[in-house]
């Protein structure tokens, strides 16, 4: 193998393919990237077992060929470089060139490196990924026991037209976000695991959905992606369909407010208390020495009610809604209150009360 990449090129993609590679391995070549050098391009590929990401760019290729080599020490040594970076194989070393500087690095077989290719998909469609899962991805648990809840469900829903949608909850927090669905084919519900939400591209990408795998092409980024083989819960019971207390809040004054009476907390998840009555909500925190309380307008003609939130859950999912009027549904203070705003349509958001 030898070729010749421009130094940007060459950090770009090991970038892109390294957001997979843990940084600590008990398999050696799971550090390692596999670089496949072909006529005019260079493919970087990187995996964990569970995802595997694949990038290229153009290249002078002088001799094909494929090697594994260390992902860390090869990224560094792109984004350190003084101009273009020659690749070269000299028996078991990569001979890497940037100027005067000349690394040999240890390599490993491109035949022992592990591949997810394979199978068949379901169903293929172009969709904004990114901006489907980003209102979501908050609320996936970190639980292992609960392990169906450490990633996005995203399902397909018939509610007079077609959407697609996005659920994620840890049992505290529930969002939904749903846009018109853009393909043709039918997919099963699957449920895409944390790590893989959290490299999805933004813009504009194609997706393709198996019962076991999805993959998502962006350009020449490639990223594939085991999924969670468990059963998500019936996450619409959780949805309040009968909340008759209609709140209408500033959401800018409503989490300012919260963030000012939180700032006597000692605890992280210390509850703020609501009392919502005609015409204003007013907060309250205690502890065991200090309190606070403040109070803004609201839209609001029912029957008074407190109610106790965790101060973080409330402010991470006001932070979701853009600024202006924000609706809150509630029932009673024992009772998961649902959160929507006119402003971001598609979006469900549920909370769970706690005491106060």
């Amino acid at each position: 193998m030898r070729l010749s990449i421009a130094r940007a090129d060459l950090a770009r993609v090991l970038t892109n393919v390294g957001r997979v590679i843990e940084s600590r391995n008990t398999i050696p070549i799971l550090g390692n990237v596999l670089l496949t050098a072909t006529e005019g391009r260079l493919q970087v590929t990187g995996t964990d077992l569970d995802i595997v990401a694949t990038d290229s760019s153009v290249a002078t290729v002088e001799q094909p060929g494929a090697v594994c080599v260390d992902a860390k020490l090869l990224a560094d040594i792109s984004k350190k470089a003084g101009g273009d970076v020659s690749l070269s194989l000299d028996g078991d070393k990569l001979i890497v060139k940037s100027g005067r500087s000349v690394f040999k690095l240890g390599t490993l077989s491109a035949a022992d490196f592990p591949s997810l290719a394979g199978g068949k998909f379901d169903s293929t469609f172009d969709i904004d990924l990114a901006a489907l899962f980003a209102p979501v991805a908050f609320a996936m648990s970190t639980e292992e026991t609960r392990y169906y809840l450490n990633g996005v469900f995203l399902h397909l829903q018939e509610d007079g037209d077609q959407f697609i949608r996005a659920v994620s909850t840890d049992g505290h927090r529930l969002s939904r976000h749903q846009v018109a669905y853009p393909g043709e084919s039918a997919f099963a519900g699957v449920i895409v695991p944390r790590k893989a939400v959290g490299i999805v591209p933004k813009g504009l990408v194609t997706v393709s959905v198996s019962e076991s795998k999805i993959r998502i092409s962006a350009g020449d980024f490639v990223l594939t992606s085991k999924l969670i083989d468990g059963t998500f819960p019936d996450y619409d019971r959780v949805i309040p369909k009968a909340n008759d207390k209609l709140v209408t809040v500033d959401r800018d004054a409503f989490m300012r407010a919260a963030d000012r009476v939180s700032t006597i907390s000692t605890e992280r998840g210390r509850a703020v208390k609501l009392t919502i009555a005609p015409g204003s909500v007013a907060f309250a925190v205690r502890n065991a020495e200090s309190a606070a309380t403040d109070e803004i307008e609201a839209e609001y003609s029912g029957d008074p009610i407190d109610i106790g939130f965790n101060a973080s859950y409330v402010r991470e999912l006001f932070s979701l809604l853009p600024s202006g009027p924000v609706v809150m549904a509630l029932a009673d203070s024992g009772s998961p209150g649902l959160v929507t705003s006119a402003g971001f349509e598609g979006l469900t958001l549920v909370i769970m009360p706690c005491r106060v």
